[in-house]
């Protein structure tokens, strides 16, 4: 496939995203001077079990703008823009889009390591010590394309994965608006073992006790972990890996720790179903488990 030129210098935008962590981006652009003529957005959500539904964090910043909004990619076609800009959209923009309209993506890792969805939570429950972002030209290939500009971010020991998220936008934000200053140049063919960011589902973030401790804090470290205690699901939300063994096989509860395959895991924030988020001492009150009862079972 053909793509189109990336121009030297764009002016004329048309800019995807549509998580909270593209709303940055989109502002520092049209704080910069760029002029979005329009952004291109997922469609607003369904919350809740009333008919209502609402607009993706860009959509609502947009039209804060005072910024035309539409959920139709072909529709970037129709503005006169000389360059579409992507952060975070949330899908894949079609071979015939990009033949007519040149693209660059703000992507939040070190290419091509966690190339796709979920870059970010792959890389911590990986263990990665560093990520980063890459300003990178959007071609057909899921994130193949060559790199403008990259920086790299250290990941904390203890850091989450909304910590981590805004450390990438706080970065990627200047270093996007620099590169698109600087002028579209120069850019390099991606070097290494590709590895891929799959999208996270409810199975990567149940905690298997069989697993070592410092691998299930990864997972609550990302959000959303969780587990479960007499047949319901608890969500765990902070807890720390500790050493040394647990008082029974995976799983077994004593006092805030668990035992795990190496190792114990110290509980510190829990939500039971269908109620607020509580420290493990007050749900440890509130449930009484006996001696050498397990989650997970």
């Amino acid at each position: 496939m053909t793509l189109a030129p990336v121009p030297a210098r764009p002016r004329r935008l048309v800019f995807l995203g549509t998580p909270e962590m593209a709303v940055a981006p989109l502002r520092a652009l049209v704080e910069d001077g760029f002029d979005v003529a329009l952004v291109v957005t997922r469609p607003d959500k369904r919350r809740g079990r009333g008919s209502g539904t609402t607009p993706s964090p860009v959509k609502a910043a947009a039209l804060e703008l005072g910024l035309p909004v539409t959920h139709r990619v072909d529709d970037a076609l129709t503005v006169g823009a000389d360059l579409g800009v992507v952060v975070a959209y949330g899908a894949l923009v079609k071979a015939p889009v990009l033949a007519e309209l040149a693209m660059v993506n703000l992507h939040f890792s070190l290419l091509p390591r966690w190339r796709g969805a979920a870059p970010v939570e792959r890389a911590l429950l990986a263990g990665d010590t560093e990520t980063g972002v890459c300003v990178m030209q959007l071609e057909e290939g899921l994130d193949t394309g060559p790199v403008f500009a990259r920086e790299r971010v250290p990941i904390g020991d203890d850091e989450t994965a909304a910590e981590l998220r805004q450390a990438l936008v706080e970065v990627g934000t200047p270093l996007l608006v620099a590169t698109l200053h600087d002028g579209l140049h120069g850019a390099e063919p991606q070097q290494g073992e590709p590895t891929y960011a799959a999208k996270l589902g409810p199975d990567d973030l149940r905690l298997d006790w069989e697993r070592p401790a410092v691998e299930l804090g990864r997972v609550v470290r990302v959000g959303g972990a969780w587990t479960t205690f007499r047949g319901h699901r608890l969500k765990v939300l902070a807890a720390t890996p500790a050493p040394g063994p647990g008082a029974g096989e995976p799983g077994v509860l004593d006092g805030d720790r668990v035992a795990t395959g190496d190792g114990v895991l110290v509980l510190a924030t829990v939500q039971p179903e269908g109620k607020a988020p509580q420290a493990m001492a007050a749900w440890r009150n509130g449930a009484r488990p006996v001696r050498g009862e397990a989650f997970g079972r």
